[in-house]
């Protein structure tokens, strides 16, 4: 049988580069008349870092400042990845509506995306990869290896240039 696109997860780093697999996205669910979620995923800060600040700054002043900001912070990223879309589709503003949600969370990258595209139930994951060189993947790897490794999901891995 073949496969019917119907909901694809668009992952973005919000690189500048990241508007070439945003197209691709766009290109599919246009030919499929499918729908895309956006995510973004804030990384986790280091161990390391994050020891060094409480240290210097108190953990409950740390605490304190990171749910203040979290939340303004994702708002922010879900604003500008709006703009990002309207502005990528001012050609075509009739595609903006194919956007169903725009997503931040915090944490592993790989990890919420699978989950993410277990929760929408994507058919198709669509996120860039940064060319990193043959001796950087080996080790450090990359989201896209490890989502790639890890999905049982189709995902469409565009090349970026850096």
């Amino acid at each position: 049988m073949i496969p019917k696109y119907k909901t694809i997860l668009y992952a973005t780093d919000l690189s500048a580069n990241a508007a070439h697999a945003f197209r691709h996205a766009i290109g599919l669910a246009r030919s499929y008349n499918a729908r895309i979620h956006i995510l973004h995923v804030l990384p986790e800060v280091e161990p390391a870092m994050l020891n060094y600040i409480s240290t210097v700054m108190g953990e409950n002043r740390l605490a304190d400042l990171e749910l203040e900001h979290k939340e303004e912070v994702k708002d922010q990223i879900r604003k500008q990845l709006h703009q990002f879309a309207k502005e990528e589709l001012a050609d075509h503003p009739e595609d903006v509506e194919r956007i169903a949600d725009i997503e931040i969370h915090h944490g592993s990258a790989v990890g919420q995306i699978l989950e993410a595209a277990d929760r929408i139930e994507a058919d198709l994951i669509v996120l860039g990869s940064h060319g990193k060189g043959k001796l950087k993947y080996a080790f450090l790897g990359s989201v896209a290896e490890k989502l790639l490794r890890k999905s049982h999901r189709p995902a469409l891995v565009v090349p970026l240039n850096d």
